[in-house]
């Protein structure tokens, strides 16, 4: 257990991104309810993801974690949850054919409701309102009551994130993973796109496997494992009221352990020394994001690293590079070096959509989709050169057909942008163009290995 650590520890450290609610009434009526709620997760499924991290830190698997910018109240459809689910799992088959390595799955779902924002407020035609925040905070309608801060969306936030768990689980568990079922969905996609020959190769390769396995007499039947999976959920952990409702003592091991997700990470905006937030994380057992932009210093990101790590235990630490595609090659090398020479397990994952957003000529947000990838390229080529392991991607993207990011194979333009803009937050990768940067992804991991096997032999 973390010295000198509670679960409010973090009132007496500097919070900043959090809202200021107007009614502290109604906001300690909201904590104490959450507080009698059931947890969201276990502990023991937040150790089984420390473990799993724990393999990726070692080179032994991949992380892919991906879902919305920030989930809404308005979108919570249980087509939505499966067709997120979905992508995720199609790009996870993808992956673990291309490296033969297992693959981590963490949603960024069931709770990712929060979101930092650069300014406090924003104004429209003259009139200045609070910012929007999440629907956990307030609502994304530009009104003066709409903007105020209302504690009982934390609630709501609970019973839908409690709802979007229970569907994931049962999709798990219940056979629609099955491998052969999640292999057919690529195939079916692949027919209908612009770019199948170049990865037909890859998808018939898979096929064939699944079919010398049944004939092998290796099927859902005599093996589960292949008609069902594991999945994680995580969030940033921006609402530190919400986080500290959620908090609870395991029973088993008397650690704490914050059960609104399995995995929570701290965002560019709030791992500065002194940071409530930072203090609130570094005494809960979950595993932990730390997102890595182009103002973290190697010196502080290695007194981050003792603080939330002193034991340094593997897979408990990812580190999530966001740097933009033109500086990675640059800057990122200065952090690897420093934090492989320090010796810490962390998992390095790369997140290429935050420092590629771009405004449109129609003012429209996007992320244009040869930038994404060029940063991914650029994450590779570093851990490439340093004999590193690339061990993941940190995606905000979607199973929904939108139009919020350029580019892609199935070309979505500035002129499109604005048929299928639904996000309430960032600009998404759909599932098309989610498809195609897993397979781009399985090029480089299979890069990877090859030229691990290749040093070994």
């Amino acid at each position: 257990m973390a010295a000198n650590w509670a679960p409010d520890s973090w009132t007496a450290h500097e919070a900043r991104q959090l809202p200021d609610y107007p009614d502290a009434a109604a906001l300690n009526a909201a904590t104490d309810q959450l507080g009698s709620y059931p947890p969201l997760v276990f502990a023991g499924e937040a150790r089984n993801l420390t473990a799993d991290l724990a393999h990726v830190a070692a080179g032994k698997a991949f992380l892919l974690q991906g879902g919305d910018c920030a989930e809404s109240f308005a979108e919570f459809h249980p087509n939505n949850i499966r067709d997120t689910f979905r992508v995720i799992l199609q790009m996870a088959v993808v992956l673990t054919f291309a490296s033969k390595l297992p693959v981590v799955k963490v949603g960024r779902m069931a709770g990712q409701f929060a979101k930092p924002r650069s300014a406090a407020t924003e104004t429209i035609g003259g009139v200045e309102l609070p910012s929007y925040r999440g629907d956990n905070v307030n609502d994304i309608a530009f009104t003066p009551e709409a903007r105020i801060p209302d504690p009982a969306r934390m609630v709501r936030g609970y019973n839908q994130s409690a709802a979007t768990l229970n569907l994931l689980r049962a999709f798990a568990s219940g056979g629609y993973a099955n491998l052969h079922q999640v292999h057919r969905w690529t195939h079916d996609f692949m027919g209908r796109s612009p770019w199948a020959a170049k990865y037909a190769e890859t998808a018939d390769r898979i096929g064939e496997a699944l079919e010398f396995m049944a004939a092998c007499g290796i099927d859902p039947e005599t093996v589960p494992q292949l008609a069902q999976t594991q999945f994680y959920t995580s969030h940033e952990a921006l609402l530190l009221p919400y986080e500290q409702a959620l908090t609870r003592q395991d029973s088993l091991t008397g650690d704490w352990y914050d059960t609104s997700a399995h995995m929570l990470w701290i965002g560019d905006r709030t791992r500065f020394e002194g940071s409530a937030h930072v203090e609130f994380l570094r005494g809960v057992g979950n595993p932990i994001g730390v997102k890595c932009g182009p103002s973290l210093e190697p010196d502080e990101l290695l007194r981050l690293l003792d603080l939330l790590n002193p034991a340094r235990t593997a897979g408990r630490i990812t580190l999530i590079t966001r740097y933009g595609h033109d500086k990675i090659e640059a800057a990122f090398p200065r952090l690897l070096r420093a934090v492989t020479r320090e010796g810490h397990p962390v998992v390095w994952s790369c997140d290429p959509m935050h420092g590629n957003v771009v405004k449109a000529a129609n003012g429209y947000k996007t992320r244009p989709f040869e930038r994404i990838l060029a940063e991914v390229r650029g994450f590779f080529a570093v851990h490439r050169a340093e004999g590193t392991h690339a061990g993941g991607i940190h995606a905000e993207m979607t199973g929904q057909n939108v139009t919020e990011c350029t580019g892609g194979a199935i070309d979505v333009t500035e002129q499109t942008l604005a048929d299928r803009y639904h996000t309430h937050c960032d600009p998404r990768l759909n599932a098309g163009q989610s498809l195609e940067l897993a397979f781009l992804l399985a090029e480089m991991l299979n890069e990877e290995m090859a030229e691990r096997r290749k040093a070994a032999a």
